[in-house]
């Protein structure tokens, strides 16, 4: 009896045979375990998840950069270009579901030689006519097109995952050009302390208070200090031009920042539901993906069942062109034709598997994408709360350092302490400073990996390409 309901809801309505569209369950907790606060709070969530990326990104030179970037990048443009073309793919599944029309017209004059003698003649004809339009009864066609519709939302939602891992790539770019332009600025802090000790320790020398061993000890940790210097000029010059590839264009002039001179993003993320990652548009392709393979077994099923085909002209006919529109003249063909399938080999059992195990691959990467974000977001929030920490005990770190660096200093120029215990006081600060540059850059650059992990902000209007609207 369900299977004469189903047949007749069919033959009347074209109704779809796939089967219906039931989400996952979400394989992870409801909420985060580096969520500052146990419960989550749907409101913040919500505005968490709508929050533009210039609201995050609040620094004024950044935010050119990335606009620039937006407005420029050749990676994005390429994906915003697959876009089009999946749109395009879709277009022609839906059109199979319209009859195609078309006219059409001949004339033909020939002269052919018959009982001895040789005859005119001559015919005319105009038609317009529908050819082999299918009536879905079964919805075959309506999946498909559903199916070319989810592959064109899931490209589409490939392409705001590549505008948002854009623009955390510029950002992440732009936060290493001030961290090295920083670790330049202590390259040459410890240049001009080795310029001012080796001509002390010159000086001490040529007084016979210090040997030629320490003199050319000095002069060694002085060209090792010039070393590094070059080395940090070229970091800084190398991150300019790494910028201006992501950028995609030439870039404006940059202010001559340092990293610990921003304080970049919004610091708090209050009460985090495991709810957000449905934001993200990898997981939204992943379900995009998974309603086109539920509508792929549709249209499976459906080719099972018989296909029924129209074809359909009318026209004119005349030998004469003056006649061709006359009312005896008209002609017209109605040529109706059902396909059942009875022997394939299996090829439609086959084609229904595949849809099939199309389905169930899908649910898996469904599941997969969730998985992986959650952990994306739950890194993020605990290195979060460990980098405070760590930037607090580095500062107290750097302060020791400076304060074992003057006692080395005041004991070494007192003749108490040897030259290697103030050498080491210097090799402590420089690594302490360089140390908490370094720190800094990785607390805001994990920042920027929790605004990715969140799905990203929103892209206004005027930050899209042309290519893609």
């Amino acid at each position: 009896m369900a299977g004469v309901s189903l047949v007749a809801c069919a033959l009347v309505a074209g109704c779809s045979l796939a089967p219906r569209y039931q989400r996952p369950e979400m394989p992870v907790p409801s909420v985060f375990s580096g969520s500052e606060n146990g419960a989550a709070n749907t409101q913040n969530v919500q505005n968490i998840a709508q929050l533009p990326w210039r609201s995050y990104f609040n620094d004024p030179v950044l935010q050119q950069l990335i606009s620039m970037a937006l407005a420029n990048n050749r990676d994005l443009r390429q994906t915003a270009i697959s876009v089009k073309s999946y749109q395009a793919q879709y277009r022609i599944a839906r059109s199979a579901q319209w009859p195609t029309v078309a006219a059409g017209g001949a004339g033909t004059k020939q002269r052919a030689y018959s009982g001895g003698q040789y005859a005119d003649s001559e015919g005319y004809s105009v038609s317009v006519g529908v050819t082999a339009f299918e009536l879905d009864f079964f919805n075959r066609l309506g999946d498909q097109k559903k199916d070319a519709w989810q592959q064109y939302m899931a490209m589409a939602e490939n392409e705001r995952s590549v505008r948002i891992s854009l623009v955390a790539e510029v950002a992440r770019a732009y936060l290493t050009l001030l961290a090295d332009r920083e670790q330049l600025m202590i390259s040459r802090d410890t240049l001009a302390q080795e310029d001012k000790f080796t001509a002390l320790t010159e000086l001490r020398e040529r007084e016979g208070i210090d040997s030629r061993l320490v003199l050319v000890q000095s002069r060694t940790v002085r060209e090792t200090a010039r070393a590094n210097l070059a080395a940090a000029e070229r970091m800084v010059a190398q991150d300019i031009n790494a910028l201006a590839l992501l950028v995609g264009a030439p870039l404006p002039p940059l202010p001559e920042s340092l990293l610990k001179d921003h304080g970049l993003f919004p610091d708090e993320t209050p009460d985090l539901s495991s709810e957000i990652l449905l934001n993200r548009p990898d997981i939204v392709a992943a379900e995009h993906q998974l309603r086109g393979a539920y509508a792929s077994i549709g249209a499976a099923r459906a080719a099972f069942f018989p296909s029924i085909s129209l074809t359909a002209n009318a026209g004119y006919t005349s030998n004469e062109l003056s006649g061709l529109f006359n009312n005896n003249s008209g002609v017209w063909m109605f040529s109706p034709s059902i396909n059942l399938p009875i022997f394939t080999a299996g090829y439609l059992s086959a084609q229904l598997d595949v849809a099939k195990l199309r389905r169930d691959s899908m649910v898996a990467a469904y599941e997969k994408a969730i998985q992986s974000a959650f952990r994306e977001v739950n890194d993020a929030l605990v290195a979060r709360d460990s980098y405070r920490l760590q930037a607090d005990a580095q500062n107290k770190i750097i302060e020791a350092a400076r304060q074992y660096y003057q006692l080395a200093m005041e004991r070494y120029q007192q003749g108490l302490d040897n030259y290697l215990t103030l050498l080491d006081a210097q090799r402590t600060l420089f690594s302490a400073r360089q140390n908490l540059v370094s720190l800094r850059l990785a607390q805001m650059g994990n920042q920027v990996n929790l605004y990715k992990a969140l799905g990203g902000g929103l892209i206004e209007e005027g930050d899209i390409t042309p290519a893609s609207k």
